[in-house]
C-alpha cells in the first residue's frame, strides 16, 4: 500500500490567522462595546477619587507582607535571627564601601525588643515605608505566603 503524502499548509478554504494588528482592533472593538473607555492621558480626577497608584499599591503590599512577618515571628521568635543573619550577610557584601544608611538603621532597630520592632515594621509612616523597601526580613515568608499576598494586591 503506497504512502500518501499530505498537502502542506492550510487546508483549502481555511481562513488565515489574524495579524497582531487585526487581533488588537478586534479586542478594542470588544472593549468599546463593553463600555470601556481608552485612557490616553492622565486625569486628575483619578488621583483624587482614591484610586491607588502602582507605588501606593506596592507600599500597601509591603505593609501586608510585614504584618504577616510580624505575626509569624510573634508565633516563632527564633525567626528574628534570620533578619540578623541577612544584615550580617549584607554587611559582608558592603565591606569595602561606606555602610548604607538603611543598613545602619536596620542594625540599630534589630537591637531593640521585639514589640518595638514589630510596631515599627507595621507602622504606616514614611520612615517605616522607607525601611520596608530594604527589609531585613527577606526570606521569612514562604513562597505560598508571598503568593497569597501578591494575589490579594494584584493590579
Amino acid at each position: 500500500m503506497p504512502h500518501k503524502t499530505l498537502p502542506r499548509g492550510r487546508p483549502p478554504g481555511a481562513q488565515a490567522p489574524l495579524t497582531a494588528a487585526e487581533r488588537m482592533r478586534r479586542m478594542r472593538a470588544r472593549r468599546k462595546a463593553a463600555g470601556y473607555r481608552a485612557v490616553t492621558r492622565w486625569e486628575e480626577t483619578a488621583a483624587i477619587s482614591g484610586v491607588f497608584s502602582s507605588h501606593r499599591l506596592h507600599e500597601a503590599r509591603s505593609l501586608a507582607m510585614h504584618a504577616a512577618i510580624a505575626r509569624k515571628i510573634e508565633r516563632e521568635p527564633a525567626l528574628l535571627k534570620k533578619a540578623q543573619d541577612n544584615l550580617q550577610r549584607w554587611r559582608q557584601l558592603e565591606a569595602h564601601q561606606p555602610t548604607p544608611k538603611w543598613l545602619k538603621e536596620w542594625s540599630a532597630l534589630l537591637k531593640r525588643p521585639w514589640p518595638e520592632i514589630a510596631s515599627l515594621i507595621i507602622e504606616p509612616s514614611e520612615r517605616a515605608a522607607r525601611l520596608r523597601q530594604s527589609s531585613a526580613f527577606a526570606g521569612l515568608l514562604s513562597a505560598v505566603e508571598r503568593k497569597r499576598i501578591y494575589e490579594a494586591f494584584r493590579t
